[in-house]
């Protein structure tokens, strides 16, 4: 789904059609924001740093993030989504879920009101999009990654079981990397493989989580589409052009520069949270966060100072230098759900 910032670039700039592009900036502390599916073919992927970017892919040509152009995009995109259905619930600006059980358009099968859709972007906008469909938000998800680019994916209930059998554990929705070792140690490679599995071992091993992967290894996602998302934190984050070496550093940037451009993000979503998070990711690229959550919503500059400050003086650098800190306010007092499913786009 990253693609899409790049299918954009690649769309409004013919020169580089069929060549391997990255979104982001190409500095030694650059990271790539998105990558065409020509660049991803050697290796080139999202949240990747731009120099090991460019040892895997020697001939990558780097473009500016033009944000505004892409949400211009997707609210154009998602214009179309409102010709079938106000039951939207967007993932990202290239993402979304909607439910089409009753749809304006009268159209009896999913899979049509989805072909109808791609063929529509591709149209109005030249641009391509895949679709999965189901019956449930996890089966239309992994639907809409199985035959990537300008792919159309359907699983029917019937044939539901038979699909995840064969799905590897690494593309179930929500199991990342780590989660995924760890399942594989277990002896846990498929869903079936996950189906079998004793749920009182999973939970052994994976707490609460347990539940969910079992109940996707069924088939099973009650889960409902959220027409009206609620924000849960806002936040942001900086990379350095050089590490950062000592405490004093790190809370100088916190204050100086990254608790300003926080205080103006909270005031433009009118948000206001509990919690005050730091991320902080060091040198190595490993990474940890730290925070502290208030009996009361965080509205106060000078208290949040003196928050950071508190947490600062938990952080140990050691041999470590940090390259990158964010800060997020999050825990809003009030959360709601809405909603249901049966398509997943994603559009490249």
């Amino acid at each position: 789904m990253d693609a899409f910032y790049a299918s954009v670039e690649q769309r409004d700039n013919p020169s580089l059609r069929g060549k391997p592009v990255a979104v982001g900036h190409s500095g030694k502390r650059g990271v790539v924001s998105a990558a065409s599916y020509e660049a991803r073919r050697f290796g080139v992927r999202s949240a990747m740093s731009s120099k090991m970017a460019k040892e895997r892919c020697p001939g990558l040509i780097f473009v500016p993030c033009r944000m505004e152009v892409y949400k211009e995009i997707s609210a154009e995109i998602h214009d179309i989504f409102h010709e079938y259905t106000d039951i939207i619930e967007p993932i990202s600006y290239d993402e979304a879920f909607l439910d089409v059980t009753e749809n304006k358009a009268g159209i009896e099968l999913a899979v049509d009101i989805a072909k109808e859709i791609k063929s529509k972007i591709k149209e109005r906008l030249n641009l391509v999009a895949s679709a999965g469909v189901s019956y449930n938000k996890f089966l239309a998800k992994v639907a809409s990654d199985y035959r990537k680019p300008n792919g159309l994916c359907t699983i029917h209930p019937d044939r539901a079981f038979k699909f995840i059998d064969k799905l590897k554990i690494e593309a179930f929705w929500g199991i990342g990397k780590v989660t995924a070792q760890r399942m594989h140690a277990l002896g846990i490679r498929n869903g079936k493989e996950l189906r079998d599995y004793p749920l009182e071992d999973l939970a052994a091993v994976f707490g609460r989580s347990a539940v969910l992967y079992h109940d996707f290894a069924h088939g099973i996602d009650n889960r409902k589409v959220e027409p009206v998302r609620i924000r849960k934190s806002v936040g942001c984050e900086y990379t350095f052009e050089e590490d950062l070496t000592s405490k004093e550093q790190i809370l100088e940037k916190l204050n100086e520069e990254l608790l300003p451009d926080l205080l103006k993000r909270l005031e433009k979503a009118c948000f206001e949270g509990r919690t005050l998070t730091i991320k902080i990711k060091y040198s190595d690229f490993t990474q940890r966060t730290i925070s502290k959550t208030a009996m009361h919503l965080l509205e106060d500059e000078n208290e949040m100072r003196r928050i950071i400050a508190t947490l600062i003086t938990n952080v140990r650098l050691k041999e470590k230098s940090v390259r990158l800190l964010g800060l997020t306010v999050s825990s809003p007092l009030r959360m709601s759900e809405h909603g249901q499913l049966y398509l997943d786009f994603e559009w490249e």
